[in-house]
């Protein structure tokens, strides 16, 4: 993950070594994010296994906010399920169901859209979808995270 002279933030992936790839966003003349907000600095790098690996953690992370992506480069880890985009939104849910702030009801969208009342409250299996999400990168991709 690159920061750049405005501030924002690039993610990509390369197959070559990070210090090339890094003078190339800094120095060659290509059209591109990087292009007109230079210098790029290097505040994050993984390595995985396959490219496949690769492509699809850049894809996770491009998908996250500001906040979540400054909490990995610091190595925040455990604020990230917390740093969720939809935690807003599932909580305002969770008020409606009168479940704890922190909760988050898992509703298969079958259900919702049916308009089905929510279970008995004791009935509930309270977990984060985000929190799995994690559980899931930590598991499948820890190798890349160095």
């Amino acid at each position: 993950m690159l920061r750049c002279a405005d501030g924002s933030y690039h993610v990509g992936s390369t197959r070559q070594p990070i210090e090339a790839r890094l003078w190339e966003h800094n120095n060659l003349p290509l059209d591109g994010y990087t292009s007109t907000r230079r210098p790029v600095v290097l505040v994050l790098a993984e390595s995985c296994d396959s490219i496949i690996d690769a492509v699809a953690r850049e894809r996770q992370i491009k998908g996250w906010s500001r906040r979540k992506k400054e909490a990995l480069i610091v190595q925040a880890y455990e604020a990230l399920p917390a740093l969720c985009r939809r935690m807003e939104e599932l909580t305002a849910v969770n008020s409606r169901l009168g479940l704890p702030r922190q909760a988050i009801l898992v509703v298969d969208q079958g259900e919702a859209g049916r308009g089905l009342a929510p279970p008995p409250q004791d009935e509930i299996e309270v977990i984060s979808d985000c929190a799995l999400g994690i559980a899931r990168y930590e598991q499948s991709i820890e190798p890349c995270i160095e």
